[in-house]
């Protein structure tokens, strides 16, 4: 693609001393100069345009998810990977708050799996994200190191503990703690809450490290989903959570505004909310998006 300019200058300078030879009478001169003036003319200020950069290849995908969601999605990735060959897929799983301002400060990434509506929301205000839709529910469980096991064996036990790990207010799963500690502080004593905090030894980036802190032994007990128990099954007991206490976890998923590869980002969206997806979530323990109606 060729694009012109004019480059008066030269054809000015080239003009004149066309002139001059043709006064002196140097025709075959004067006729090569004029040539010359024209070419400059027309073509003196040509250039091509530069290359367009070739758009990014749709065999690469970035997505960034909430820490509980490994399991599920790595096996989701081999799912995509076996219906669309040679496409790559990268994880990034951490907390959903820690995740949320990566997206914000411009991270490369194709999708975006929260564990709470909240880190969602605010990524849609800003307009980062578009369509968010809810792909899966969780429930958090009292997890209990299994020397502390006889000791611990409902939420009203956790005063009893001598050292407890949570999550950090800022994730998900850190929220969800202090809200079932305020529901339980209807039942079983308003200083249930500050007698549960006082014995908080730390409060964690992400449910995964909850787990880790609690299977290794490092604290007595802790809340994580249930999803995640799976992980250390042998190393911690699993409390349940009175229902009229919990607090149910909700998945959002989206694409990301300006996702480098935009068509696999929704081709993994349209995996997650598949019935193969939906298979391979209910097989690692996360509950359907939306609660079951009653039985026709």
């Amino acid at each position: 693609m060729i694009r012109l300019s004019s480059s008066w200058a030269a054809f000015a300078l080239l003009l004149k001393t066309t002139m001059n030879l043709y006064r002196r009478r140097d025709t075959l001169r004067a006729l090569m100069f004029c040539i010359l003036a024209v070419l400059a003319l027309a073509c003196g200020g040509c250039k091509r345009s530069e290359p367009q950069p070739n758009p990014a290849r749709e065999d690469k995908l970035v997505v960034f998810a909430a820490a509980s969601l490994r399991e599920a999605f790595m096996a989701m990735g081999d799912e995509l990977k076996k219906s669309r060959p040679g496409v790559e897929v990268t994880f990034n799983f951490a907390g959903s708050h820690e995740l949320r301002t990566q997206i914000e400060h411009g991270a490369a990434a194709d999708v975006f799996a929260s564990a709470d509506q909240k880190h969602m929301n605010e990524l849609q205000k800003a307009a980062k994200v578009s369509n968010p839709v809810v792909f899966a529910r969780n429930e958090p469980v009292v997890i209990v190191a299994k020397e502390k096991a006889a000791t611990i064996r409902q939420l009203a036990d956790l005063p009893l503990a001598t050292r407890l790990v949570i999550g950090g207010p800022e994730v998900p799963i850190g929220r969800y703690t202090l809200q079932i500690l305020d529901n339980a502080s209807r039942t079983l004593g308003a200083d249930f809450r500050s007698r549960v905090e006082a014995l908080v030894v730390s409060r964690e980036p992400n449910v995964r490290q909850v787990l880790a802190k609690v299977s290794l032994g490092e604290a007595d007990a802790g809340i994580v989903y249930r999803t995640d128990v799976a992980a250390s099954k042998d190393q911690v007991s699993v409390v349940v959570i009175p229902p009229d206490i919990n607090v149910i976890a909700e998945y959002p998923i989206a694409v990301i505004t300006g996702a480098p590869h935009p068509e696999l980002a929704r081709a993994w969206v349209d995996l997650v909310l598949s019935p193969a997806g939906q298979d391979i979530l209910t097989r690692v323990g996360f509950m359907s998006p939306k609660p079951s109606g009653p039985a026709p």
